[in-house]
């Protein structure tokens, strides 16, 4: 991630810019990670296994985080502030005083963004 945020021509406004758009190139980096481990073609230089092991195919997580990633976009369209304290909060590894700093709102306030983005995203995902 901070290889490409270097190639990034941004003039950093402050500590907060940056923090968020560290916490997208993450976030980008791990979903194409995930696409490109989803939509491998079959047999595509992949060692073959046995019926035995695909258990342990199931539970890799990367169709989980594709999913996950579909949600935060919806909520980004109806709930923004949310999206990005989850974003720096997640992909970004910020504490939620952090977050509070970063964003400049109160940690109450990050906090029930928080809670509030949690709830509405498992049930975004499990639908």
């Amino acid at each position: 991630a901070y290889g490409r945020l270097g190639d990034l021509d941004v003039e950093w406004n402050d500590r907060a810019h940056f923090l968020a758009v560290a916490s997208r190139v993450m976030r980008r980096m791990l979903v194409d990670h995930a696409r490109g481990r989803v939509s491998a073609k079959r047999g595509g230089g992949m060692a073959k296994i046995s019926l035995d092991d695909i258990a342990t195919l199931i539970g890799d997580g990367n169709q989980q985080l594709l999913d996950l990633e579909s949600a935060l976009v919806q909520l980004g369209t109806r709930y923004p502030r949310q999206e990005q304290v989850v974003e720096l909060h997640f992909f970004g590894g910020l504490t939620q005083p952090e977050i509070a700093i970063a964003l400049d709102m109160s940690a109450s306030t990050v906090e029930r963004d928080l809670r509030m983005a949690k709830a509405w995203l498992k049930r975004a995902v499990s639908n």
